[in-house]
């Protein structure tokens, strides 16, 4: 086939040196026809459905174990014996030799046996290495198998450790899972009002009452004197001596049990006013503004605040609004940074209304949920003290009309009926929505409830009784009655 294109070719080519046109194109055919020819002619030639074979990936040696004492004495025992048997080789060598040229018969059969004999020390040496060698081999691999077992036995024990430390860090994350919910539970109001129930007014109505004694005057005089006494305020102690006595003239008290649930009645109904949801309602943005006097707990409320209210998805924004206390800035800082919320402060004693208005500005701006306004305490006998909050209280105003769309007003439970007097005094100045009433859990004086209720009706909304955030709690009517009396 192939000189069969050739030949197709030379025609060709002689064609074209006569001109012809026609001599290409066959030039051209027969190039095309051989060129194929050639290539199917290879491929038939060519192994069908073979690969490269893919390069052996190298091995990788294991290091060599350093050699033990024993190996190393079979060792040198080999070498020894290696180098005896050379030297009987070169020894037996000159036997030989010299039983080649010894002059007589005699002489020629000693150097011939002693020749013989330096073979087989030879040979004996030669066995001697071979066995001291393959000994050192085998102790070498008795060394090796012995340190594979061992080195699985770490590889178990250290899993084993592993997985105990995973276990015990699995505990350890679990328990800690749980006592912070424990602690995120937060302490019962019953636990908070312990010490008023010990302690307070409600004590001393179980020692009156508590004796089966028959309802007349030293009984309803003893009443009058400890509900008098109590942190309930004038006005409400007043209220429940009298409906006593009513009951006691018309002789529905059989006797003195029968006030304690009497009083526990009223108390209820005392309490049992008309309380908006808290942290919802306006806005959006809502804005609370927290007002109260020093160390009442105001900075440390709106941190509890954020963080409850963060929990539940919301976006927070806080207004450092005492910038007279550095302190109270740091805390807030302190608590933006653990809840997640955002703080807008301002330069120390720069205008806090300024700041609580920049705050309210920048919330809108980001689609904050709730701003929460901190103010510096103020004490409600200081009137010029007390125009400043409701300078505040204004501004916040213009920059969101409607707001603040609740003030809180923070009390601390330990003054007593002292809180009455401050919640009167900040109503009027910034009309107060609802109380926070702090450290109820560390004071006698948590009946201080019923009197701002029955004085001012104003409802409670949050009460402390406790350091965690949860103890920060809403406040039920009706479980502080149940918790408050119950034995």
């Amino acid at each position: 086939m192939a000189a069969h294109t050739y030949s197709l070719v030379l025609l060709a080519l002689q064609g074209l040196g006569a001109g012809s046109v026609a001599a290409l194109i066959v030039a051209l055919l027969a190039l095309l026809l051989g060129g194929t020819a050639l290539y199917r002619r290879w491929r038939r030639r060519a192994p069908q459905g073979t690969t490269a074979a893919a390069a052996p990936l190298p091995s990788v040696p294991r290091p060599p174990l350093p050699e033990s004492p024993e190996q190393q004495r079979r060792r040198a025992e080999a070498e020894e014996a290696r180098e005896r048997a050379a030297a009987l080789a070169k020894e037996r060598g000159v036997r030989a030799a010299e039983a080649q040229r010894a002059p007589d018969g005699a002489e020629k059969l000693r150097l011939e046996a002693e020749a013989r004999s330096l073979k087989a020390s030879e040979e004996e040496a030669k066995r001697t290495a071979y066995r001291a060698e393959k000994a050192a081999e085998q102790e070498a691999r008795t060394r090796r198998a012995a340190e594979e077992v061992q080195a699985r036995a770490a590889r178990t024990e250290e899993t084993e450790r592993a997985q105990a430390e995973a276990e015990a860090l699995a505990r350890s994350a679990a328990e800690a899972r749980r006592e912070r919910v424990q602690a995120e539970g937060g302490r019962t109001l019953a636990a908070g009002l312990q010490r008023t129930r010990a302690e307070g007014f409600v004590a001393r109505l179980n020692a009156i009452l508590g004796t089966g004694r028959t309802v007349d005057a030293s009984v309803l005089a003893e009443l009058e004197e400890a509900l008098f006494s109590a942190d309930i305020g004038v006005q409400t102690a007043a209220k429940l001596v009298e409906a006593a006595r009513e009951q006691a003239q018309r002789g529905e008290l059989a006797d003195a049990s029968r006030i304690k649930a009497l009083i526990q009645a009223e108390v209820a109904r005392l309490l049992d006013l008309p309380s908006p949801p808290s942290l919802s309602g306006g806005g959006p943005p809502h804005v609370v503004m927290v007002v109260g006097v020093n160390g009442a707990g105001k900075t440390t409320t709106i941190g509890k605040l954020a963080a409850r209210l963060t929990r539940a998805g919301k976006r927070v924004t806080l207004a450092a609004g005492d910038t007279f206390r550095a302190a109270a800035t740091e805390q807030l800082d302190i608590w933006a940074e653990r809840s997640g919320a955002t703080l807008v402060k301002g330069a120390e004693d720069s205008d806090p209304a300024a700041v609580v208005y920049e705050a309210v500005k920048q919330a809108l701006a980001s689609g904050a949920d709730v701003v929460l306004a901190d103010t510096a305490g103020r004490l409600h006998t200081k009137a010029p003290l007390m125009e400043e909050l409701v300078k505040i209280r204004r501004v916040l105003g213009k920059a969101l009309p409607g707001a603040p769309h609740e003030v809180l007003l923070v009390l601390d439970a330990t003054v007593g009926q002292n809180a009455i007097a401050q919640a009167k005094r900040f109503q009027e100045a910034v009309g107060v929505t609802s109380i926070v009433l702090t450290k109820l859990d560390g004071t006698a004086k948590g009946g201080v409830i019923i009197g701002i209720a029955d004085e001012l009706h104003l409802p409670v909304s949050w009460v402390g009784v406790g350091e965690q955030v949860e103890d920060l709690r809403p406040f039920s009517p009706q479980e502080f009655v149940k918790a408050l009396f119950d034995d």
